[in-house]
């Protein structure tokens, strides 16, 4: 059996969690760019998965699946922006983006992604 391993572990959640050959990230949110415009907060989130992703051992291009959530679906392009300028573009995830009404007013943006080590 794998271990587990916990990165940015609170006591209510991680950020991310690694298990076997694969990393789960929590669902990010902007701290900086909060109540600012989602492309600010779609840079600051990416910002933070790359990170967390690195911590792991892992990278952007091994990315399997990503779910985007926005609290205004009207804001998909604007979004798309951002992600189309980051995305590995020879190893594009499997990709969710759905409208949900997020924990506070301020964020627009929230994004989750599983990928492998």
């Amino acid at each position: 059996m794998s271990s587990i391993k916990r990165i940015g572990a609170g006591p209510r959640m991680s950020q991310a969690v690694v298990r076997g050959n694969a990393v789960y990230t929590a669902g990010q949110v902007a701290d900086k760019t909060k109540g600012g415009s989602v492309a600010d907060q779609t840079r600051e989130i990416l910002a933070q998965i790359d990170a967390l992703l690195a911590e792991a051992g892992s990278a952007k291009a091994n990315i399997l699946s990503a779910t985007i959530y926005l609290a205004d679906i009207a804001t998909f392009a604007e979004m798309n922006g951002v992600w189309d300028e980051w995305v590995d573009k020879a190893n594009p995830p499997a990709r969710a983006t759905v409208e949900a009404k997020l924990v506070a007013p301020a964020y627009k943006v929230e994004i989750a992604v599983i990928a492998a080590l």
